[in-house]
């Protein structure tokens, strides 16, 4: 089953990337990335000027979808934690709320335990902001409020656009 698209609220996206930049500091990460599970990158902070994001962004993706095949080889729904070790940098990745990816670089300065003692108490705080988004979407929807950007756009507006 996918989890249904979500419409992000300037509210909720502003409640994640405050909590993401309280995990950068507290973690004594280099760089956090949020990215859905589709490959979109939702957002990030840290020094993300030095990473080709769109890249990340779906090869991370594919790699949760890969090891998602093998951990269903096994007879496991899925692995929830993944970390890959580099001479220099490590990357933390983890799945949050069961739609979106969490993925934290990291070096020296900080070790395994603290990150994961810190991306468990993230993931909590963005789990709750995510349900709370969910609630607001299908509220939206019930309500026939829905707010789709593109909605009441014509095509005669989309010609006028272009010509």
């Amino acid at each position: 089953m996918s989890n249904p698209q979500l419409i992000m609220y300037d509210e909720e996206f502003k409640q994640i990337n405050v909590a993401l930049d309280k995990l950068l500091r507290e973690a004594n990460a280099k760089v956090i990335f949020l990215v859905d599970k589709n490959g979109q990158l939702i957002t990030g902070c840290g020094e993300t000027e030095r990473f080709d994001t769109t890249s990340l962004a779906s090869l991370t993706a594919g790699n949760i979808a890969a090891t998602g095949g093998l951990a269903k080889l096994i007879g496991e729904k899925e692995f929830s934690i993944l970390f890959h070790e580099g001479e220099k940098d490590n990357l933390h990745i983890s799945i949050v709320a069961g739609r979106v990816i969490l993925v934290v670089l990291f070096d020296t300065r900080s070790s395994l335990g603290l990150v994961r003692l810190r991306v468990k108490k993230a993931s909590e705080e963005l789990t709750a902001i995510f349900n709370r988004l969910l609630q607001k979407n299908e509220e939206k929807e019930k309500s026939g409020d829905s707010e789709f950007p593109f909605a009441e756009i014509t095509d005669d507006d989309i010609d006028n656009l272009f010509s």
